[in-house]
């Protein structure tokens, strides 16, 4: 089944996105350091609006951004309309509709946990090269943060058993389970985010792991945080994230 666009439905969250935090410059650097791959060809899967396609074109790479979510798709199509080296097309991560062997890296920003993840790393090793690399990241927001202990208190207050899923899990064992990879590299890169409140109200209603926990109450839920913010004072916010990555090489 495709997971990503007929379970997990993004249209009303496209724009908001667009509000969401970019991924640590020095944890992309790293990949890049590991993989060691230059002016080569990438495919970005489940590409959103483009938070991972941009900066991977900033690199050199010639980047095809797969997604399955019309909006998501026209508006990272709308934001990289300048950028030369980045094409956009529809597909899952289960079945991109791009050619075998392919591909010197396939990328998954903040998408790897809305597909069936033995499928993906399937078609993924199908689109590869010889010795190419899979890569799945997440920015997690820092919950030691005092500003964020208190976000996740007025969250569970609204639904006790919130769960990450497994957007927070090591994705280590899923990926040796698939025998396609050796073990994955893993990178931590911190990265402090300032934004103002309005825009980080905003992207609070592209949350889609909290969008599907939350019985129809998003709204409220985020009205709530944008009313604990009002009251802390806080006008600009500063978010401290870790950029969390897990990279492996093909075996074939």
């Amino acid at each position: 089944m495709d997971r990503s666009s007929v379970t997990w439905n993004y249209s009303a969250l496209a724009r908001p996105y667009l509000k969401r935090p970019n991924y640590s410059e020095a944890g992309l650097d790293a990949i890049l350091a590991i993989t060691k791959i230059k002016n080569a060809a990438v495919g970005d899967v489940g590409a959103g609006v483009g938070h991972l396609t941009i900066p991977l074109a900033q690199r050199q790479l010639t980047v095809t951004a797969i997604e399955p979510n019309d909006e998501m798709r026209k508006l990272g199509a709308e934001r990289t309309r300048n950028i030369n080296n980045i094409s956009w097309q529809r597909g899952t991560a289960e079945a991109t509709g791009l050619l075998s062997d392919s591909f010197a890296l396939v990328t998954f920003g903040s998408s790897f946990n809305v597909t069936d993840r033995e499928s993906a790393l399937r078609e993924t090793n199908r689109i590869l090269c010889r010795g190419g690399w899979f890569c799945c990241m997440w920015n997690h927001r820092d919950l030691d943060d005092p500003l964020q202990r208190e976000v996740e208190i007025l969250i569970r207050g609204f639904i006790p058993n919130y769960d990450y899923g497994t957007r927070r899990e090591d994705q280590t064992s899923i990926i040796k389970q698939s025998g396609l990879f050796d073990i994955p590299y893993q990178i931590e890169a911190p990265i402090i985010h300032h934004i103002a409140r309005a825009d980080w109200i905003e992207a609070w209603r592209s949350h889609a792991t909290l969008e599907r926990q939350s019985g129809g109450k998003l709204n409220e839920i985020v009205n709530a945080i944008e009313s604990l913010l009002i009251k802390r004072g806080e006008r600009e916010i500063v978010v401290p994230y870790k950029t969390k990555i897990w990279i492996a090489q093909t075996r074939k």
